[in-house]
């Protein structure tokens, strides 16, 4: 005689592909309904985007340089670059080519007898490919009172001169290279938390944008804000220290 649990078993078997069987599929439930974007206030005129320049943006060549030779800017010195740029663009203290007065005089002094080249705000380079064009692009960065740095990027034409297709300061964490794309990680204005840039060639514009932007979470413990924080403990009477 059959028992009961193999009637039960065998009732089941159009539904289940098995009794006991850990490994056919499990069905996940229902399945929420798909639904598009809604489109709030769609009475509300929503202001207009200029259309881009058909041209793309007008080329920023640096003046005072030597042309490169089959777009090679590995030939270009950073330094002297920085210092054409300075040079072309004197006193601009705001903009892409803005500059403290001090950033300035630390600048045109790099490279004299008695600096000491740790001294001098304009770091080393690096080369990547960031138009597609199968050559290296120069990216410089010039260090700034509080944190802040100018990021600078520069390509060249096929008569040899120097364009530069990026220029933005902002107070930074970090810059980083992925792909074809120069990344800055600014802190967000939030503790815990980052503001990340892409700026990416845009070849319509011929130009480098900043085409994503997020606020990332930085790894870390999360403190409960029901749990207010304990003050540190000292090791003992004698310890006068303050962490």
């Amino acid at each position: 005689m059959r028992t009961l649990p193999a009637l039960l078993c065998l009732t089941a078997l159009p539904l289940l592909a098995g009794c006991g069987d850990t490994g056919g599929l499990v069905g996940a439930g229902p399945t929420p309904t798909a639904s598009g974007p809604v489109h709030l206030w769609p009475e509300r005129k929503g202001a207009s985007v200029p259309p881009a320049e058909p041209g793309g943006a007008p080329p920023e060549y640096v003046p005072g340089l030597a042309p490169v030779h089959g777009q090679n800017v590995h030939e270009v010195d950073p330094l002297a670059l920085v210092q054409a740029e300075l040079r072309a663009h004197p006193g601009a203290d705001v903009g892409p080519d803005g500059m403290p007065a001090e950033t300035v005089a630390a600048v045109e002094a790099c490279g004299k007898p008695g600096q000491s080249p740790k001294d001098c705000p304009v770091l080393a380079p690096y080369y990547r490919d960031l138009t597609g064009n199968g050559r290296d692009e120069l990216v410089v960065g010039i260090e700034m009172p509080d944190r802040m740095m100018s990021v600078r990027a520069y390509t060249a034409d096929p008569d040899g001169r120097l364009n530069r297709i990026m220029a933005t300061t902002q107070t930074l964490v970090a810059v980083e290279l992925a792909g074809r794309d120069v990344i800055l990680r600014m802190p967000s204005g939030n503790p815990g938390y980052e503001l990340i840039t892409a700026w990416s060639w845009d070849e319509k514009q011929r130009t480098m944008l900043p085409t994503r932007e997020q606020i990332v979470r930085l790894p870390g413990p999360a403190q409960s804000p029901s749990s207010p924080a304990q003050p540190p403990q000292t090791s003992g009477p004698s310890s006068g220290a303050t962490p």
